[in-house]
This record gives C-alpha cells, sequence and structure tokens, in this order.
C-alpha cells in the first residue's frame, strides 16, 4: 500500500510541475487535469477516503449550485470509472503473475547454500579460501569464486563474520542439472613471504600470492 500511495504521489508532483509550467497546449492541459483528478480519486479509493464528486472538466461539485440528483449522478458515474480503474490493475497484477510464473517454470532455476565452518589447514600466514563450482568433464568452472580471507591465527581475517560464512551459488538451471558431474573445489592461497622458510631479512618479501593447496568434492 506504501509503495502504491508512494508512486501515485511521484506522478502527481511531476503531473503538477508540468502544469505549473504554463508551456502546454490547452488541449494537453486539459487532458492532464482529467488524469490528475482521476489519480486523486483512484487513490481516495484505496485508501478508503470520500470519494469527490466532480464534473466533466474535473472541478469539484458545488453541492449548494448543484441539485440532489445532480450529484447523486455523478457520484454513480465516479465510482464506476474508479471500480473500472480497480478492475483494470486488478487483470494487470493478474496477468503479470502468470507471466511471472510461466517464465520461472520455463527457465526453472536452482541454488546451493554453502557454510564454512573452519578452515583446517596450517599454512602459517594469512591466506585466501576460494570456493566455486567446477565441471571435471569440461576442464571449467561454471561459477564465480566466493572468498574468503582467513589470518594466519586460524580466523577470518574479517572477525565480525565468525561463524557467519555462508554463500549461495544462485541461478544454477537445467543445464547445470544434466551435466554428468559438477564438483565443489576450494582453493587455498598464501599471501606472505616468497617461501614460509625465507628467514633471511634482506630477501624477506610480504604480500605475495602464492598456490598453497587444493580441495574437491562432488555435489552432483
Amino acid at each position: 500500500m506504501f509503495r502504491s500511495v508512494r508512486h501515485m504521489i511521484y506522478d502527481l508532483i511531476e503531473w503538477r510541475s508540468q502544469i505549473l509550467s504554463g508551456t502546454l497546449p490547452q488541449d494537453e492541459l486539459k487532458e492532464l487535469k482529467k488524469k490528475v483528478t482521476a489519480k486523486i480519486d483512484y487513490g481516495n479509493r484505496i485508501l478508503d477516503l470520500d470519494l469527490v464528486v466532480r464534473d466533466e472538466d474535473g472541478n469539484i461539485l458545488d453541492p449548494e449550485q448543484t441539485s440532489t440528483i445532480s450529484l447523486f449522478r455523478a457520484h454513480e458515474i465516479a465510482s464506476k470509472q474508479v471500480e473500472e480503474r480497480l478492475q483494470e490493475e486488478k487483470s494487470q497484477k493478474q496477468n503479470i503473475d502468470i507471466n511471472r510464473q510461466a517464465k520461472f517454470a520455463a527457465t526453472p532455476s536452482f541454488a546451493l547454500f554453502v557454510n564454512l565452518k573452519n578452515v583446517v589447514c596450517k599454512i602459517g600466514e594469512d591466506a585466501e579460501v576460494l570456493m566455486s563450482l567446477y565441471d571435471p568433464l569440461e576442464s571449467k568452472f561454471i561459477s564465480e569464486n566466493y572468498l574468503v580471507r582467513w589470518s594466519s591465527c586460524g580466523l577470518p581475517k574479517d572477525i565480525d563474520r565468525l561463524h557467519n560464512l555462508r554463500a549461495v551459488f544462485t541461478d544454477l538451471g537445467s543445464k547445470d542439472l544434466k551435466r554428468e558431474k559438477i564438483s565443489f573445489v576450494c582453493q587455498i592461497v598464501r599471501v606472505g613471504r616468497m617461501e614460509l622458510r625465507d628467514n633471511n631479512t634482506r630477501k624477506l618479501t610480504s604480500g605475495l600470492r602464492r598456490p598453497f593447496g587444493v580441495a574437491g568434492n562432488f555435489v552432483c
């Protein structure tokens, strides 16, 4: 309800600016005013507010200068127009939902949820842990990498994410399910010195990324 009213308010603000600009021809100005009043009446209806009775030009009828019968007939016409608009909106929404369901049924999508508990690997330095899906028959990765930076202390470098290292590999369609094999591959990249035993300060390096280990498991 809030989103619907917000969109209507944005439309009314834009149309008000066009009306106040004074650059519209008379016929376009008349049509725009009708559009504004129709939007206001529609908004009042979905918010369960009073229906404002108007004439053909969108002006509010004065009850002291308009007969009761004329007010009643104008109210009937306005109510009918608003109800038709509500039915039209409902029908459009149903069509959108049907199209969305048909599209989803035609192109099903699946996902793989991964929850990293711990990295049991004695590295000695900081490391990057990269997880991805791999097709061993085609010798290629079929997903992006999920990256976790691991410290030399055996904990995530972002300590706030401890016990909350989760990822979802999405958009796995029917083509992926038809693959004969899919492997879940974990790569470990050591970040630090060129050699772990490099104790010579004159040759000491840092920040270098070196392959350290890899592991895999079939997921299907």
